[in-house]
């Protein structure tokens, strides 16, 4: 019987086993579980990973393009800290217990982080010291990070550069009980000091020797100088430099005449920056930012950097002055700050390791002949930056400025230039007597003081100025003219990915549809409006706008990829974007990929999604690339069951973008310009030079290119603009392009 009865459960527990894994197999994903997210912040590291790679790739990027990505990284960095860190220790110092999308305290987070940026920090300071120095010798560029290593020509030389050019500007700071520890600002490079004063030394009582008494001394390395020092060098086709802290520390002795100089070193600090606004409470928000800009100077410091060689006496003062923890203190294996890399990647004389500088191309469907309102008349057009000129943009506000049958120009102003060709168009429309109103972004990070004042000059030529939303930020990126015609009024609206700077417009890829489409015209007019006063419409014809009414309008369009699946019809999603982070947005492409919904995605920063979760997004696939220009557009295709939608726009997939910000995403209707969007999303899908892919780890790995021909959606980009106008130039020269085609048609 108990024989029988073993060879029962023998059976059974198969059977048991087969239930149970069935059970699984039916049962519901917990989509909002933490293991389904990466932390934001850990993300966003990833991402500058990605660019110091770039810095150490030596078989593809070019030596000085590596020193850029070097220098980018460090930027990147700074920046990091100052905002998304700082946060963090302001929710750590509230007591803030609460988790993010992956389940991690603040504390959790800062833990976490804090050994991943030291670890990322020592990566670039190998890149630097082990890969490009050594390169950079090889090329003819010497840089020398120890003045003891100077030439008896090149000494000769310091002390008279030093005496005319650098001991004028410095100010030695002592601190003593009469003098307390200066204010060191945020980011700046400094040399901090130990000194005794020589008259005490000697011998005291019973000629015993006096006891070293050392004090505190500090330089800041002045930003108005170059950092870069080139030196005389007698090598035929070499050029030699020295950075400007190392000439201060070689004559850091005559800054503290009758101090015997016992150790130096360089620090630097990263202060919080991040502006905390009460709005509700500010009666004037200009001067509330005003004073909070002030107040970053007074931050609380949360990154000390130091060479790693410091003294440690030097070290205990800095820390105990800094208030700063072990865990946020950064020895240096080299240089402070490697922004500086920029500096060398403009030095003249090696062109040939840099890639060729690139001249924008003009857009074909301006035409020299007419003005910029009938080209537009006559079609929507599509403006590729930074591969097509950003004039069109620059002329559309300077035409309207000028033309006497324009009535009215209205504009939103994010980020601009230093000298924008823009604002002074705006200024002469005003002057001109034309109705110009402006909103101008004073909370745009790190801009609000240039953008404060460009909202002061303006409204001193007249325009009407609109100083940001309550509660809001306005990131979306329009600009209205209003027109007297023959046939009544008509509205000539731009609509962009980017910024109107026509700076960044040469470093950044975005892009831009000129059109005065009817409806589209009736929902730029809402927009501002709805901007100016308290006007909300009830319905948008077109256009998708934040912060109401554009996420529900995403997760519709996803939702509905995801039924056409389920019913077995074709289903795919493509999107290109900088940062997506939203967790409803992602739980929604969670469940579009388990119902089949193929999905890829080009995400330059940030993704808390995860790729490959078994049974949740196996469909989905994110792409980054990472190459010579920033990669900006925001691009999202959902193919609709064969009746594709295309739309671009201001907004990433992020809660600040879709719930606090005002944003404008906007339809491509044209079919010709649906091939042209529809053309660049493929080619950067089919990138395998410069394109990073998730794996299902969470990290990124660069595809294998073995037995490919190589794609470069960039390089191809380039030679397309210039392609189109030479085909609009010689029409019946060469077969027509047509941008429908793949990349692989059209590689270099």
């Amino acid at each position: 019987m108990a024989a029988k009865q073993t060879v029962r459960k023998a059976e059974e527990k198969p059977a048991a086993e087969k239930i149970k894994k069935q059970e699984t197999v039916n049962a519901v994903p917990d989509l909002d579980a933490y293991s389904n997210f990466y932390n934001r912040e850990q993300s966003w590291l990833l991402f500058n990973g990605r660019c110091l790679s770039e810095a150490r790739d030596s078989k593809i990027v070019p030596l000085f393009e590596r020193l850029k990505f070097l220098s980018i990284t460090q930027s990147n960095l700074d920046e990091f800290f100052m905002v998304r860190i700082a946060s963090l220790k302001d929710q750590l110092h509230a007591g803030y217990q609460g988790v993010d999308i992956a389940g991690l305290t603040p504390g959790k987070q800062l833990e976490a982080l804090s050994a991943q940026v030291h670890d990322f920090v020592g990566l670039q300071y190998s890149t630097y010291n082990r890969s490009l120095i050594p390169a950079l010798d090889k090329a003819g560029l010497v840089v020398i990070s120890d003045y003891q290593e100077l030439t008896e020509e090149q000494n000769k030389y310091l002390d008279m550069y030093f005496e005319e050019e650098i001991y004028p500007v410095l100010t030695p700071m002592a601190m003593d009980s009469s003098r307390p520890f200066p204010l060191i600002r945020n980011k700046t490079l400094n040399i901090g000091a130990l000194i005794s004063d020589k008259k005490a030394e000697g011998l005291g009582k019973k000629g015993k020797k006096k006891k070293e008494t050392l004090e505190f001394a500090t330089v800041q390395v002045p930003s108005v100088l170059p950092r870069i020092i080139e030196l005389p060098d007698g090598s035929e086709g070499k050029k030699t430099v020295i950075l400007l802290e190392e000439v201060i520390r070689k004559y850091l002795g005559i800054l503290f005449q009758h101090y015997d100089v016992v150790c130096s070193a360089a620090y630097r600090i990263m202060r919080n920056a991040d502006l905390t606004i009460d709005e509700d409470e500010a009666e004037d928000l200009l001067i509330e930012i005003q004073k909070q800009i002030r107040k970053r100077q007074w931050g609380e410091v949360i990154r000390l950097e130091v060479d790693e060689t410091i003294d440690k006496r030097l070290l205990r003062i800095l820390k105990k002055e800094f208030a700063i923890e072990d865990s946020d203190i950064y020895p240096i294996a080299g240089p402070l700050d490697l922004t500086f890399c920029m500096k060398l990647y403009g030095l003249p004389g090696f062109e040939k390791y840099k890639e060729p500088p690139y001249t924008p191309a003009p857009v074909p469907e301006f035409r020299e002949d007419e003005d910029i309102f009938t080209s537009i008349r006559r079609q929507d057009i599509l403006v590729h930056h930074p591969y097509m000129t950003f004039d069109p943009v620059v002329n559309f506000v300077r035409t309207a400025a000028k033309d006497p049958d324009v009535l009215a120009i209205k504009q939103t102003l994010y980020r601009v230039s230093g000298h924008s060709p823009i604002i002074a168009a705006l200024a002469q429309a005003a002057d001109n007597g034309k109705q110009v109103t402006v909103l101008v972004e004073l909370k745009a990070r790190f801009d609000e003081e240039h953008n404060i004042a460009w909202a002061q000059m303006l409204e001193k030529a007249g325009v009407h100025v609109i100083y940001g939303l309550l509660g809001l930020k306005v990131h979306s990126k329009i600009t209205m003219v209003v027109r007297r015609e023959e046939d009544g009024i008509r509205r000539y609206v731009h609509l962009g990915t980017g910024n109107y700077n026509d700076s960044t417009a040469r470093l950044y890829t975005d892009l831009g549809l000129f059109t005065c489409d009817e409806a589209i015209g009736q929902d730029a007019t809402a927009v501002f409006n709805m901007l100016s006063g308290y006007s909300e419409p009830d319905r948008w014809y077109k256009l998708l706008v934040a912060p109401i009414w554009l996420k529900n309008d995403f997760l519709k369009m996803i939702r509905r990829e995801a039924d056409n699946a389920a019913a077995g019809r074709p289903a795919f999603i493509k999107a290109k974007m900088n940062s997506i982070c939203d967790p409803v947005i992602i739980k929604a492409l969670y469940e579009a990929s388990m119902a089949g919904v193929k999905i890829d995605l080009l995400v330059r920063g940030i993704c808390c999604l995860k790729v490959g979760i078994p049974g949740i997004s196996e469909n989905i696939t994110v792409r980054s690339i990472v190459g010579n220009f920033l990669e900006h557009a925001r691009i999202f295709w959902f193919h609709n069951n064969g009746e594709d939608e295309l739309f671009m726009g201001s907004s990433d997939w992020m809660p600040r973008n879709l719930d606090r910000r005002v944003e404008i995403v906007f339809p491509v209707e044209s079919e010709a310009l649906k091939l042209e969007v529809r053309h660049i999303l493929e080619t950067e899908f089919e990138d395998n030079v410069k394109a990073h892919v998730m794996r299902a780890d969470g990290s990124y790995e660069k595809i294998d290119k073995r037995g490919k021909a190589l794609i470069n959606s960039q390089a191809i980009f380039c030679k397309e603009a210039w392609s189109k106008v030479k085909k609009k130039q010689n029409p019946t020269e060469g077969r027509r392009f047509t941008p429908a085609k793949t990349a692989s048609e059209n590689r270099e």
